[in-house]
């Protein structure tokens, strides 16, 4: 196990490696000039121009700057912000944690359902209520995320005034604490129904595909209900599907709701890279894109560590002639 995991972390590190190189040359080759937001729109003479094209490495040729940023990297240094004026780490690093508070509890509460609907829509095969958990699933994976979004904003914030219509906090507030979970119901609301979609269609089919299986007939056969059948034996066959398309949902998290942040106006990493996209602030695009891509690695890595809890027949060791 230990020498799997070793050996997964080493190709994990040179994968993300690779692809911080490819994001860093792509943002860069992208068309604009990111002395347009360090130096605004007003007129400047050419000799300031150079001078902050120089400060901040920007007159280097791309291998030279890809150079100096896996250097830097290596130190600990992610570059500094054009846009926002400050240190890239901390700064994607605050927005990270603000993301997480609206993905995690989204993302845990998708899975729960849409596990639980899967059952559901099994144990009720070939009936109505298969077909309409199914047609429902079907429409929430199938609903534009930021269409959804106006739609909820129109109603339950404008028509309503249930609730905020974006931001994360009120100016005014007596209770910090319900007033963040006010903010969060519609964005979460967004995300879970997507994600429950994503998992029960997954976990359906492959239930669907065990049901069939000669041991479920001898368990049925014994004597044990459908449900028991269903919980203790489909569904944890069934998990290794399961599994996968979760923890590619956990793996994506930082940066899976860039659409219903920006409509949201949620100040997570979906607004700030959209920003940074903007702006060509290559510092921040280039640590957003680190960040997600040790978090779809780790998630995977995690993903296949499970797969063996799930499935003891599975074993973590390389195969031996």
């Amino acid at each position: 196990m230990t020498r799997y995991i070793v050996g997964r972390m080493f190709w994990g590190l040179v994968m993300v490696l690779g692809l911080v190189m490819v994001d860093f040359v792509i943002t860069h080759l992208l068309p604009g000039d990111p002395i347009d937001a360090l130096v605004g729109n007003y007129p400047a003479p050419a000799a300031y121009i150079e001078r902050v094209r120089h400060d901040f490495g920007l007159d280097q040729s791309l291998p030279m700057q890809l150079g100096h940023f896996l250097v830097n990297l290596a130190q600990g240094n992610f570059g500094f912000s054009f846009v926002n004026r400050q240190p890239v780490l901390p700064l994607i690093l605050d927005r990270a944690g603000i993301t997480l508070i609206l993905m995690l509890p989204s993302l845990i509460l998708a899975s729960l359902i849409g596990v639980a609907l899967a059952v559901a829509a099994t144990g009720q095969t070939g009936r109505i209520m298969d077909s309409v958990l199914t047609g429902v699933s079907l429409i929430g994976h199938s609903i534009p995320v930021f269409w959804l979004a106006q739609i909820l904003i129109v109603v339950f914030a404008i028509k309503l005034q249930w609730l905020p219509a974006q931001g994360m906090r009120s100016i005014r507030t007596h209770d910090p604490l319900l007033d963040l979970l006010r903010h969060l119901v519609l964005p979460a609301f967004c995300i879970t129904i997507y994600y429950i979609a994503v998992v029960a269609r997954v976990a359906r089919a492959s239930m669907l595909e065990i049901l069939h299986q000669d041991f479920i007939l001898t368990a049925r056969a014994k004597g044990i209900s459908r449900r028991a059948v269903l919980w203790r034996h489909v569904l944890r066959n069934a998990a290794i599907p399961v599994i996968t398309v979760v923890g590619y949902n956990f793996g994506t998290s930082l940066t899976g709701a860039i659409l219903t942040e920006t409509v949201f106006a949620w100040p997570g990493l979906g607004g700030l890279f959209i920003n940074s996209i903007a702006n060509r602030d290559y510092p921040v695009l280039s640590g957003i894109f680190l960040l997600a891509s040790i978090a779809v690695v780790m998630a995977n890595i995690i993903t296949d560590l499970l797969y063996a809890v799930a499935d003891p027949r599975i074993r973590m060791t390389p195969a031996r002639a």
